[in-house]
């Protein structure tokens, strides 16, 4: 077992937070640096599957998800215009079942309040706020942060987690060249009393249309409806969350889609219609550099095609967290989280990628590729039944997982 480490981690998102419960479990000391002025996060659902519920569960917030969360019955797949289903698999029970862990539909605020909570429980003082990152400088046997303003910190190991315009992975790696998708994303949340009761099932629906397609569920018990639409477009590229969109270009990309999703857009606050562009970028296969390393969107930015992106954030929390605490050695310790988590995160990365071409063509093309499709079955074999707090620490291993 290594002895207790001195860790710094830039980001106080969903992955610095999870890693930050992680290693303070181990009895590591950690400091996190976070930009923004308070911890918050914008308004979006995500979904986190059993390997990373499974992580939720080891640092103790699994209730807290469980009473924000939604159970999803099933992922079903419906013809946009018609709204036929042409193909569904059961979530629930049969998914716990399956891979030792449930599947939850969660506000993505709700899920970084209860790590904020749980990190200030194990280390009330751990955060920094208003602490921008600028670079790090190595040394023999310690690195140094250095902020925007000139504060310099000293640790043992610093982990770059801040994001897909990361400034450890600019100066560790370089930059990371992103290539426009041709998609564009809408983001919508709405609350399910401005709708009719039980409008929609307790489901993760994915809508199936020409050039576009749109991924629709219930987020904080019910109380909030998700929606994302996705439309192919090359008119926008800005890669922003926070970019608003109008409503009435928002109503015009999805017109000719079902009476069920009209309800849902036209319920909508007219002036909270977020659109971005996604940007894809390839996975690199090395995320450690002496003292330094990477963790989540800054080494692996996911397109949203396998709902997998956070989850990815997760597992290397729980795996960094491991490897940090059985190798002596930090830099031999970083070396080989890099070698476990990078293989399967590209395989996520590139998977995800090509997960966008299943969703273009015309509705027959649709029709035919996802009915009688086998999909469930697969994705509980090497993507949900991984269990990062197990799987096996050695430098080949990632590459089966």
């Amino acid at each position: 077992m290594s002895s207790k480490l001195d860790i710094m981690i830039a980001g106080a998102g969903i992955g610095g937070l999870t890693a930050a419960a992680c290693l303070m479990q181990a009895g590591h000391r950690v400091r996190l640096f976070e930009q923004a002025s308070k911890l918050g996060e914008v308004g979006a659902g995500l979904q986190i599957s059993a390997n990373g519920f499974k992580v939720m569960r080891h640092i103790g917030v699994d209730k807290k998800l469980a009473a924000a969360g939604v159970k999803p019955l099933s992922y079903v797949f419906r013809i946009a215009e018609t709204g036929e289903e042409v193909n569904r698999f059961e979530l629930a029970e049969a998914h716990e079942a399956a891979n030792g862990a449930p599947y939850y539909q969660l506000h993505r605020a709700d899920l970084h309040a209860a790590l904020v909570e749980r990190v200030r429980q194990l280390d009330s003082n751990c955060v920094t706020l208003n602490a921008a990152v600028s670079e790090y400088e190595e040394r023999e046997t310690r690195v140094d942060l250095i902020l925007s303003d000139g504060r310099r910190f000293s640790g043992d190991v610093l982990i770059g987690a801040d994001g897909i315009k990361s400034a450890i992975r600019a100066q560790a790696f370089g930059q990371a060249p992103a290539d426009f998708t041709g998609d564009v994303a809408w983001r919508l949340i709405i609350p399910a009393a401005r709708l009719p009761k039980d409008h929609i099932d307790r489901v993760m629906t994915v809508w199936l249309g020409p050039s576009s397609h749109a991924v629709m569920y219930y987020l904080r018990n019910k109380e909030l409806v998700n929606f994302v639409g996705l439309k192919e477009s090359d008119t926008w590229q800005d890669e922003s969350w926070t970019s608003k969109g109008d409503w009435s270009e928002l109503k015009s990309d999805f017109s000719t889609w079902h009476d069920e999703v009209q309800v849902v857009l036209d319920a909508v606050d007219k002036d909270a219609c977020y659109r971005w562009a996604l940007f894809n970028r390839k996975p690199i296969d090395n995320w450690a550099k002496g003292r330094v390393a990477l963790l989540g969107d800054a080494s692996h930015p996911t397109l949203p095609y396998l709902a997998q992106g956070a989850v990815m954030a997760i597992e290397d929390s729980a795996v960094l967290a491991r490897c940090l605490d059985e190798v002596s050695d930090p830099v031999e310790a970083l070396k080989l989280y890099s070698a476990v988590r990078a293989p399967r995160a590209a395989r996520v990365v590139n998977e995800s990628s090509a997960n966008q071409k299943k969703f273009r063509g015309s509705i027959a093309d649709l029709r035919q590729r996802f009915i009688g499709a086998e999909i469930g079955g697969d994705r509980n074999g090497w993507l949900y039944g991984y269990d990062p707090l197990t799987v096996k620490l050695s430098q080949a291993e990632g590459a089966q997982s």
